[in-house]
């Protein structure tokens, strides 16, 4: 056995789906406004992840207009059957309840390309799909429960799928309103068959603080469904919020080749009080069966900074690669559109042509970002660019198009490097200083130690300057709101105005400390 440490996937990777082809695991991801979307993840050993492609990696597959922070793609499903992948998920529209929904993807090879979505005729979010052992497969989610006992009492459906058509059919069949009363938000229900019994597995309390794992059991697929004695099965609630893990929940099971069994689950590590900038990141546990029933990290029921996995036997990737990130990296995003939408791989790094949209729109900025992953962390950006008197280049530090921390360098005969942070409307200049050098290239840089976000400027052949200190505190989403974590990246806006400017972006570096 290999002790291997969790997360891991750390960063804001919420809501994992996985499962197993032969000696090969594959897990997916949230991704929300963010593309390309829903990362596919592959491993051998449960400890090490190569991002392999994503779901959503073309222009056309989804339509993200207008889509607001946290809307978008919510907990997908993965899973193997016929010799092809299946993913469901839903897309969700917060301003627009008439669009998104549902939906179907499917891939011979889960690195892509995948298909365009099958809409489904389904309510709620969080879809999930299982195949029966009898070649039938069933499609569930969760939703506000029909006929509720108490506010936000959610339900799961399971209506079957016709898999030539692609489309539900059938009764529809309610089989759960949650372990516990008064529990709200079911979330993420999974279907498994284990030694003749059907298990659901479902999440409740919410995102957050109070999320637990629950599961319950049935003799046939349709139910009806008994909940376990023990549930929920897994949490930290009862931790409080000064735990080194809080908001655990959102499971999936595997087994591994070896008879093994494990679960894939999200959870946030708060630092600088509860406060979690890095977001809902993946972590693991052991899976052990008692009396029928799964067994979550048995003898801790904790999710634990280290987990002993089966001997490790790849090179890790995803969250300990570090140093340049060349546009050709699977970790570059984009807000409501592609990377290569918006930027041309020019080298190591992208020519970005300005736009005038700013990340306060509802639209698509010129921004190109990667997740923040480290508590301590140093990025920085050699940036090329003459601005105009009202353009703005340099680095954000996102939390959604209503909070966020921009350093940028001004245009005109005074040039500066200006931190702003931006929140719901208002502009607060946390610092300047001038630029006095007559060269366009600059390195902009953010270095994140704890909840302090050093921004600093640097210009050719001179030491780097401090121009303000941002609180990382007021960007989290336990104060803004939301779902997600920090993204940090290049962005540029003439400010409404039309522009055929461009900015080249040398290099990106991502250095964690610590």
């Amino acid at each position: 056995m290999t002790s291997v440490g969790n997360p891991i996937l750390p960063g804001c990777h919420p809501d994992p789906s996985i499962c197993r082809v032969g000696d090969t695991f594959y897990l997916v991801t949230s991704t929300f406004e963010y593309l390309p979307g829903l990362p596919v993840f592959r491993s051998r050993d449960l400890a090490h992840w190569e991002r392999i492609g994503h779901v959503v990696d073309r222009p056309g597959q989804l339509d993200y207009t207008g889509i607001a922070s946290s809307g978008g793609l919510y907990a997908p499903t993965l899973r193997h059957h016929g010799g092809l992948f299946w993913l469901v998920c839903t897309l969700v529209d917060q301003g627009d309840d008439s669009r998104g929904g549902n939906f179907l993807m499917t891939a011979q090879d889960p690195s892509g390309p995948w298909s365009d979505p099958v809409w489904l005729e389904a309510d709620g979010i969080d879809p999930s799909i299982f195949f029966d052992d009898d070649g039938r497969a069933w499609v569930h989610g969760t939703r506000l429960a029909r006929e509720p006992e108490w506010f936000h009492q959610t339900e799961v459906w399971l209506r079957e799928l016709d898999l030539e058509r692609r489309e539900l059919v059938g009764p529809e069949h309610v089989l759960w309103t949650g372990a516990l009363k008064g529990a709200v938000w079911a979330e993420g229900p999974h279907l498994y068959k284990v030694d003749g019994r059907y298990l659901l597995l479902a999440a409740e309390g919410g995102t957050e603080i109070h999320h637990a794992v629950c599961v319950a059991r049935a003799d046939t697929v349709t139910g009806p469904y008994e909940g376990s004695r023990a549930n929920p099965v897994l949490t930290h609630r009862d931790l409080g919020r000064s735990a080194d893990v809080v908001g655990v929940g959102h499971a999936d099971l595997v087994q591994g080749a070896d008879g093994s069994w494990w679960a894939v689950l999200l959870g946030m590590r708060p630092y600088g009080g509860y406060h979690y900038n890095l977001g809902r990141e993946t972590f693991l546990v052991p899976v052990t069966w008692e009396d029928g029933w799964p067994l979550f990290a048995p003898g801790t029921g904790r999710v634990t900074p280290t987990v002993e996995v089966p001997a490790a036997v790849t090179a890790s990737d995803d969250g300990a690669t570090s140093g340049v990130v060349a546009a050709h990296d699977l970790r570059w995003t984009a807000v409501r559109a592609l990377p290569q939408e918006v930027a041309v791989p020019h080298g190591e790094g992208w020519e970005l042509p300005v736009r005038p949209a700013t990340l306060a729109d509802l639209d698509v900025p010129a921004f190109l970002g990667l997740r923040q992953q480290h508590r301590d962390v140093d990025v920085s950006a050699v940036l090329v660019a003459g601005p105009g008197p009202q353009d703005e280049v340099g680095l954000a530090v996102r939390q959604s198009e209503k909070q966020h921390v921009l350093l940028h360098v001004t245009g005109g005969e005074e040039r500066r490097a200006v931190a702003v942070r931006v929140d719901d409307g208002s502009r607060t200049v946390l610092g300047e200083v001038p630029v006095h050098g007559g060269s366009d290239r600059v390195r902009l840089s953010v270095s994140a130690r704890g909840q302090d976000y050093a921004l600093l400027v640097q210009e050719e052949g001179a030491e780097p300057v401090h121009v303000a200190t941002a609180d990382g505190r007021w960007l989290d989403s336990v104060t803004t709101g939301g779902f997600l974590g920090l993204w940090i990246g290049v962005y540029a806006t003439s400010t409404g105005r039309p522009t055929t400017a461009s900015v080249t972006v040398e290099q990106v570096t991502y250095v964690p400390q610590g």
